[in-house]
């Protein structure tokens, strides 16, 4: 795999874990509502989900490369327009609004990241946008998965480590973050058509 390619895959892993989504904006409210210890259960219960939902997206993959192998051919355009998509969400999002969580179980935190499309759309795009073109092996595909779970969970730490110095800098300057990472994303989409 060139070097170029695993750098866009970085990026795009990157900036999709790092932006506000459910995870994280649930993560940030529980430690700024509840404290760190308190909403500890929660941030082990999205870490973990988020490592379940990795790896169901490495099968899915796998699944696909196995039986249907021209369908990964249009999961990469698929990829690529779901790219597009967040490139002009972030770029014309608005600040997110925050409720309060009412518990902070670990169960609330697993069970969100099974409905939390963002990761499963993050998962799919990354494998098939970057990796499959390279290799379509379970193992791989797993490795690359449980390297975007490390870098969420990572993305949600840094959220719940930073609690309201994030999100007062991110309200700050939100509009030109968000143009930069939009920005940042086209390139991701650029190289995955052209590559």
């Amino acid at each position: 795999m060139p070097a170029y390619v695993i750098g866009n895959f970085f990026i795009f892993s990157l900036i999709n874990a790092f932006t506000p989504g459910p995870g994280n904006i649930l993560a940030l409210n529980t430690v700024t509502n509840y404290g760190y210890k308190k909403g500890r259960p929660l941030f082990l219960g999205i870490f973990a989900g988020y490592y379940v939902v990795q790896i169901l997206c490495a099968v899915f993959v796998f699944g696909l490369s196995s039986f249907l192998p021209g369908v990964l051919g249009v999961m990469k355009y698929i990829g690529a327009a779901y790219i597009l998509f967040l490139a002009v969400h972030i770029a014309v999002s608005k600040l997110p609004e925050e409720d309060a969580e009412a518990s902070a179980s670990f169960l609330k935190g697993f069970l969100l990241q099974f409905v939390n499309v963002k990761i499963y759309l993050f998962g799919i795009t990354a494998l098939t946008g970057y990796v499959t073109d390279y290799s379509t092996s379970f193992w791989v595909l797993c490795g690359f998965e449980l390297v975007i779970a490390t870098i969420g969970s990572i993305a949600t730490m840094t959220w719940v480590g930073m609690g309201l110095l994030i999100q007062t800098w991110y309200r700050k300057y939100f509009r030109a973050i968000n143009i930069i990472l939009a920005l940042t994303l086209l390139e991701c989409v650029v190289s995955i058509l052209f590559s």
